[in-house]
C-alpha cells in the first residue's frame, strides 16, 4: 500500500478530473489524502479519500474568502491582463500558503507521492524543499514548449493563434515565437514567480512559469493524442491517459422535457460551462436568437444563471438545474460551447461535433484544437453574432466530415481506461521514485492514434 497526497485548486475543472483517479487509487488499496477547498469535501470523501482542509491557504472558490483589497485591485486590471493577474496573486502567491499547509500535513502523513493539477504549484515547491516526488495532471490543453508548435496564445488574447507547422520553415518560426514568448512576454510572470520562490529559499527556476508546471517525474495529460498537436520532442515523462469521464449518476431525476430529446429534430446543446456562465449574452442568448426559427431543438444549460429574453423561442429548453452530460450527450447532435476542456472532451467521447466560441480562461487553445482535429468549427471569438452561429451550425449539421472526425476520436477515447492508466503510472512513480518515461508500446499507441485521426 502506498500513500498519496493530492492537492487541487478549488475549481470544478481542476477537481472533477481527479475524482476518478482518487477513487481508483483507493480501490487498489492505497491511502489517499486530498487537500482542497471546503466546498468540495463531500466530493472528495465520496471517492474514499480523506479530506484535508486548507488552513493557511485561501479557498478561492468562495469569493468571500478572497481579500476585498485583492478583488478591488483586480477590477482595475484590463480584461486582457486579468489571467496573468490571477496567476500572480492566486496561483503563485497561493503556493506560498500551500507550502506552509503541506509542511504540516506531511508531518502527519508522510506521502510517497504528491499528485496535483498543473495549477497547484505548491506541490512542486514542497518537493524542492525535500518533499516526495510530484506528479501533475493537465486539465487544459498541453502547453509544453516544442519546436513543432508555436506558443500557447490563450494567455495573451491579442496574439493571433498560429497554426501547427513542423516543416523546416515552421520550426524556424516556432523557435522565434517561443523565444519571444518565454523571454519577453512571460518574463514578468516568471520573474514574479522567482521572487516569491526566493522568499522561501528556493533558487530561480530555469524554466518559464508555464513549463515549470510540467512535472519532471510524471505529467498526466487527460486527453488522447488525436486531440493534441503532435510534438516530436514531447518530454518523455508526459503521458496521454485519456479524458476522465464521470459515471452517469444513478439517482438523477429526469426532467419533464426529456422525451422531447427523442423526436426527429436535431438536438443542439449550448453551454457556457461552470465558470464563464455569468454572462449568457455572450453565447447562450445569441445561440437562442440564431436558431429560433430553425427546425432544431435547442437545449441551453445555464448552471443556475437566469436567461433574460423578451420572448423565449418555441424550440428551446432553458434549464438552470444541473443536467449530467453523461445522460444528455447521447441524444445531442451538435454541441455549442465556449471551449471548456472537460466539456469538449465529453462531447467527443460521445461522438458529438462542436461549434466553439471562447477566449477566456485559456479556452482559445481548446477551440483551436477543435478546428485542428476537424471535429468542429472554431468561431475564433468569445462574442459571436447570431449569424455566425447559425452559419456554423448549418455547416456542421450538413457536412458529414465533422461527425466522422468526432466518431474517430470517440473510438480513440474508448480505447483508454484513464483512471486505471493514471493509477498504474502513479504506482510506478512510488516504486521507483524516478521519472516515469513513456514505453515503446505507449509511443506506438501515440503514433497509431495520430495516424487514425490524420
Amino acid at each position: 500500500m502506498a500513500r498519496f497526497l493530492i492537492g487541487t485548486v478549488s475549481a470544478f475543472g481542476h477537481i472533477n478530473p481527479v475524482l476518478p483517479i482518487a477513487r481508483k487509487l483507493v480501490e487498489r488499496g492505497h491511502e489517499v489524502w486530498w487537500y482542497t477547498g471546503q466546498s468540495f469535501q463531500s466530493r472528495v470523501e465520496a471517492t474514499g479519500a480523506r479530506y484535508v482542509p486548507m488552513v493557511a491557504a485561501f479557498d478561492y472558490f468562495d469569493v468571500k474568502n478572497v481579500p476585498e483589497s485583492l478583488l478591488e485591485k483586480r477590477k482595475t486590471v484590463p480584461e486582457s491582463a486579468q489571467l496573468i493577474f490571477d496567476f500572480k496573486h492566486f496561483l503563485i502567491d497561493g503556493a506560498l500558503l500551500q507550502v506552509k499547509d503541506y509542511t504540516d500535513i506531511l508531518r502527519q502523513f508522510p506521502a510517497d507521492v504528491l499528485l496535483s493539477d498543473y495549477a497547484f504549484i505548491g506541490a512542486s515547491w514542497i518537493h524542492e524543499k525535500g518533499g516526495p516526488p510530484w506528479a501533475a495532471l493537465g486539465v487544459v490543453p498541453l502547453f509544453v514548449s516544442s519546436r513543432d508548435t508555436a506558443p500557447d496564445t490563450s494567455f495573451f488574447n491579442w496574439l493571433p493563434h498560429q497554426p501547427v507547422d513542423n516543416s523546416a520553415l515552421g520550426r524556424l518560426r516556432n523557435g522565434v515565437l517561443n523565444w519571444i514568448f518565454e523571454r519577453v512576454l512571460m518574463r514578468d510572470l516568471t520573474g514574479y514567480m522567482n521572487n516569491v520562490r526566493a522568499s522561501i529559499g528556493l533558487p530561480p527556476s530555469q524554466k518559464d512559469f508555464l513549463n515549470a508546471t510540467i512535472s519532471p517525474f510524471l505529467y498526466l495529460q487527460q486527453t488522447v493524442p488525436g486531440f493534441e498537436y503532435p510534438r516530436s520532442d514531447l518530454p518523455p515523462q508526459v503521458h496521454f491517459v485519456g479524458p476522465f469521464l464521470p459515471t452517469p449518476p444513478a439517482d438523477f431525476t429526469f426532467p419533464t422535457w426529456w422525451e422531447e430529446l427523442k423526436g426527429n429534430r436535431p438536438v443542439i446543446l449550448v453551454t457556457q460551462g461552470t465558470v464563464a456562465n455569468d454572462k449568457p449574452e455572450k453565447l447562450i442568448v445569441p445561440t437562442l436568437q440564431a436558431l429560433a426559427n430553425e427546425d432544431v431543438l435547442v437545449v441551453a444549460t445555464t448552471a443556475g444563471t437566469p436567461i433574460k429574453l423578451a420572448q423565449y423561442p418555441a424550440n428551446a429548453i432553458i434549464e438552470q438545474a444541473y443536467i449530467p452530460y453523461s445522460h444528455l450527450l447521447p441524444y445531442v447532435d451538435l454541441m455549442i460551447t465556449d471551449g471548456g476542456y472537460n466539456g469538449v472532451q465529453m462531447a467527443l467521447a460521445n461522438g458529438v461535433p462542436l461549434v466553439v466560441a471562447g477566449d477566456t480562461e485559456g479556452k482559445s487553445e481548446t477551440c483551436a484544437r477543435v478546428q485542428w482535429s476537424g471535429v468542429g468549427i472554431n468561431l475564433k471569438t468569445g462574442n459571436p453574432k447570431p449569424k455566425q452561429i447559425k452559419d456554423a451550425v448549418k455547416k456542421v449539421l450538413t457536412s458529414s466530415q465533422y461527425r466522422q472526425k468526432a466518431k474517430l476520436l470517440q473510438a480513440e477515447i474508448a480505447s483508454y481506461d484513464a483512471p486505471t492508466l493514471a493509477a498504474t503510472l502513479l504506482e510506478q512513480l512510488v516504486a521507483t521514485q524516478q521519472p516515469v518515461l513513456r514505453t515503446q508500446e505507449a509511443s506506438m499507441q501515440t503514433n497509431f492514434s495520430e495516424a487514425l485521426i490524420n
